[in-house]
């Protein structure tokens, strides 16, 4: 949930390079966000995210808000939810540990940083039950 388009191509270098092979879905703004997991709330045959990459500086609604959505949903409550924000501050990183995010990241400025959060997503994949 990402609403920078160059960010969100890095992102998507950092899944592939990773060989993390899971069908992403790309919303650009905070209500987005929430109704793409509305839609996974009311439809069980629509799939539930495993794992979310989050920034808390989105359009509309702010990721802190989806985070609270995502937490509080029966079907997606469980999902990884991962924060890659410009967002250095320390009360948002405490704010979203305690809404239960996965990990928080700040941006990173180069291309190998970003390839290294793939990796990270995927030992985190490879660890859950």
């Amino acid at each position: 949930m990402e609403d920078n388009k160059a960010d969100v191509f890095l992102l998507r270098e950092a899944i592939r390079s990773a060989k993390i092979h899971a069908q992403l879905h790309i919303v650009n703004d905070g209500d987005k966000a929430i109704e793409f997991i509305e839609r996974a709330e009311a439809d069980e045959s629509v799939a539930r995210p495993a794992i979310i990459l989050l920034d808390l500086n989105l359009p509309r609604k702010s990721g802190m808000e989806v985070l609270r959505h995502v937490r509080n949903s029966r079907r997606c409550a469980d999902a990884l939810v991962i924060i890659v924000t410009s967002s250095d501050s320390e009360n948002d990183r405490l704010e979203t540990a305690r809404l239960g995010a996965s990990r928080y990241f700040r941006k990173p400025s180069s291309y190998e940083a970003f390839i290294r959060i793939g990796e990270i997503v995927r030992d985190m994949l490879e660890g859950r039950p």
